[in-house]
């Protein structure tokens, strides 16, 4: 069931999610969310970094697709040069 409350917004911009809608999905100080606005809307989305096994995962394919394009490490290397040598 979808819960409906109302919050304010401060003078420093900051609003408060109810109490009972941070029970609900755990929220706990220090979660993170992406902020999306549109028009009159404002969606707030929780996020939260990959664990180890998820971040292995993506690491495996990231390889892997690198491989299958012939990158090597040395053009990495060579490219990370470039980028910090424009800056």
């Amino acid at each position: 069931m979808i819960e409906i409350s109302t919050t304010k917004m401060s003078s420093k911009g900051q609003i408060v999610i109810p109490e009972e809608i941070r029970k609900r999905l755990d929220l706990k100080p220090g979660s993170q969310f992406v902020v999306v606005g549109e028009k009159d809307t404002v969606i707030l989305k929780t996020i939260s970094p990959p664990t180890m096994e998820e971040f292995d995962k993506l690491i495996f394919q990231a390889r892997k697709q690198a491989k299958q394009a012939g990158i090597k490490q040395s053009d990495i290397r060579v490219a990370i040069e470039k980028v910090r040598a424009r800056n």
